[in-house]
């Protein structure tokens, strides 16, 4: 089963709780143990552009998101591994989910296409 590991940082301005060194182990165990689909580390939160569709279909883009939140959506995984449990393991591993940071997972959706 594959599910998505949303690698969330504490904000925009935390400092780092983990090396580079700490995100290529972590990369490196994924691919070893073979169950790597997809991921990316995401660009800076400062190029990012929100898009929004009003009812009538009007468009708006706005620099940036402007959640309610500080949490700062960095990167993601995407994993193929047996179970939900196999998958909660791996995102314990993720030096994401460490000092303040957060790992969501969920599964990917499968429409039988």
């Amino acid at each position: 089963m594959k599910y998505m590991m949303l690698i969330n940082a504490e904000s925009a301005d935390a400092g780092d709780q983990c090396t580079v060194e700490d995100w290529m182990v972590y990369d490196k165990s994924v691919q070893d143990a073979g169950i790597f689909v997809s991921g990316e580390s995401l660009a800076d939160l400062t190029t990012a552009t929100a898009v929004r569709v009003d009812a009538d279909g009007t468009r708006t883009v706005t620099d940036g998101p402007f959640a309610e939140t500080r949490e700062v959506l960095g990167g993601f995984y995407v994993i193929d591994v047996p179970n939900l449990d196999v998958a909660l393991d791996w995102a314990a591993r993720c030096p994401g989910a460490r000092g303040g940071g957060s790992v969501v997972v969920r599964p990917i959706a499968d429409f039988g296409v």
